[in-house]
């Protein structure tokens, strides 16, 4: 979920290089109607959008009856803002500009996380 295409694109890339499916959002409003409709394990949010921001959207997925695993991506360095949706469950923190294998790596932490909750049930 980002409002930069670029950003997009690159992200989009990446996940369907390690072998998952991804769906892209233009900002906050998107992302909490595609979380309605597909239930994803992984969100990477951008704090800084328009019409409904990162944060916004965080607090609406988490009270959803869904729990993905959520990475927040943002250039800008709030550290109350990032404290406090680091206490709404967030799975990563990603400054931008940021380094493809960061990605990678945090896709596949994600997906060994979902599968060790799953052989654990």
């Amino acid at each position: 979920v980002d409002d930069q295409t670029g950003v997009r694109y690159l992200l989009d890339a990446i996940i369907k290089e390690e072998g998952h499916c991804s769906h892209l959002a233009a900002n906050g409003a998107e992302a909490v109607e595609k979380v309605k409709q597909i239930s994803p394990e992984l969100i990477f949010m951008d704090l800084r959008m328009p019409i409904m921001d990162g944060k916004q959207a965080i607090e609406a997925i988490n009270e959803m009856d869904c729990s993905p695993e959520m990475v927040v991506m943002t250039a800008f360095t709030e550290k109350d803002i990032i404290d406090s949706i680091r206490r709404k469950g967030v799975f990563k923190y990603l400054n931008k500009p940021f380094d493809v294998e960061d990605v990678r790596t945090i896709v596949r932490e994600a997906a060994l996380k979902k599968r060790l909750e799953t052989e654990s049930l």
